[in-house]
């Protein structure tokens, strides 16, 4: 395969990896592992070390791309990021007009994923159990006593860019989750779709700090304690499952920075409630439909994952 192939082969896997990480509960992680670069993309994002960065100091470009793995890395995050732009607008507008269908899909994906992340812990001792129960707790009470609207201050910003890359890495569980959780979902969103480039510039360097500081950590932490980092991060999707319910009312608003009023904390309710409160249709069986949706999307890319992994055997 030539060069230039070779480079747009992995600029669309790229673009698979930036896709799935806009949906919460679909990984880039796990798109990474399906197309067989899962191991390269951890070893690229590693070699981006100290060394690395002696070597750009001296201007040695040439020793430095070729230890970061730079053909490989480039392409990849430039598919990521051409994904992320163009689907933003996308997700949005799904959001802003069809908020409880979108939300039911979410709903899926994530159910169904924390599932199949649970089929990964090899052996189920108490410590197992224990470790997936409080990832549940903390999920729940975190997502419970996060506002609608969090902090839009560059601080938080940079902080949830440095939490959501990580997920980036870890097949089944993805950065935009983590977003939902951190409140931060649409409005990292939006600064994609209306190019807020100071927005997008800080969420970025938190990406990269993040990415370049938990790497290890994650990959340690898989490796020398595998069941008990599986059950939590399965608890964490489990209890995070409360700020995806299509059906909120709000309970609480405050004014925001424009002079506008917003909701600050909203309620969990029974479609019957959200009919009551709002006179509109909690559209049931569309919202059933696309929960369904989200399972199978699920599962139709684990199925891909096995038939991918086993003939390599």
């Amino acid at each position: 395969m030539s060069k230039y192939k070779k480079s747009l082969l992995i600029y669309l896997k790229g673009l698979g990896m930036g896709g799935a990480d806009v949906v919460p509960g679909v990984s880039g992680g796990t798109i990474a592992f399906i197309t067989g670069i899962y191991e390269e993309l951890l070893d690229s994002i590693k070699a981006v070390d100290l060394d690395a960065f002696k070597l750009l100091l001296k201007f040695k470009i040439k020793e430095f791309w070729k230890k970061i793995n730079g053909n490989f890395l480039l392409p990849l995050f430039l598919g990521i990021i051409t994904s992320l732009a163009t689907l933003s607008k996308i997700i949005l507008y799904l959001l802003d007009n069809h908020p409880i269908p979108i939300w039911s899909f979410f709903f899926g994906l994530i159910i169904i994923s924390a599932i199949l992340v649970l089929r990964e812990v090899k052996e189920w001792k108490a410590g197992v159990f224990v470790s997936l129960i409080l990832g549940v707790i903390i999920a729940y009470f975190i997502t419970g006593a996060t506002p609608a609207d969090t902090p839009t201050d560059a601080w938080f910003i940079f902080i949830s860019g440095a939490i959501a890359i990580c997920a980036m890495i870890l097949p089944g569980i993805s950065g935009s989750f983590i977003l939902l959780v951190l409140g931060k979902y649409e409005y990292i969103f939006k600064a994609l779709s209306n190019l807020d480039v100071v927005t997008i510039l800080i969420f970025a360097a938190g990406c990269v700090t993040g990415l370049l500081s938990f790497v290890r950590v994650i990959s340690w932490l898989l490796k020398k304690y595998h069941n008990l980092a599986i059950a939590l991060l399965a608890g964490f999707m489990l209890g995070s499952l409360n700020k995806v319910w299509p059906w909120k009312i709000p309970t609480a608003y405050r004014v925001n920075h424009h002079g506008e009023q917003v909701v600050s904390f909203t309620k969990n309710v029974l479609p019957t409630e959200y009919l009551e409160h709002f006179n509109k249709d909690p559209q049931i069986l569309i919202s059933i439909v696309f929960l369904a949706v989200g399972i199978l999307l699920v599962v139709l890319i684990e199925k891909i994952a096995n038939y991918k992994v086993k003939p390599a055997k």
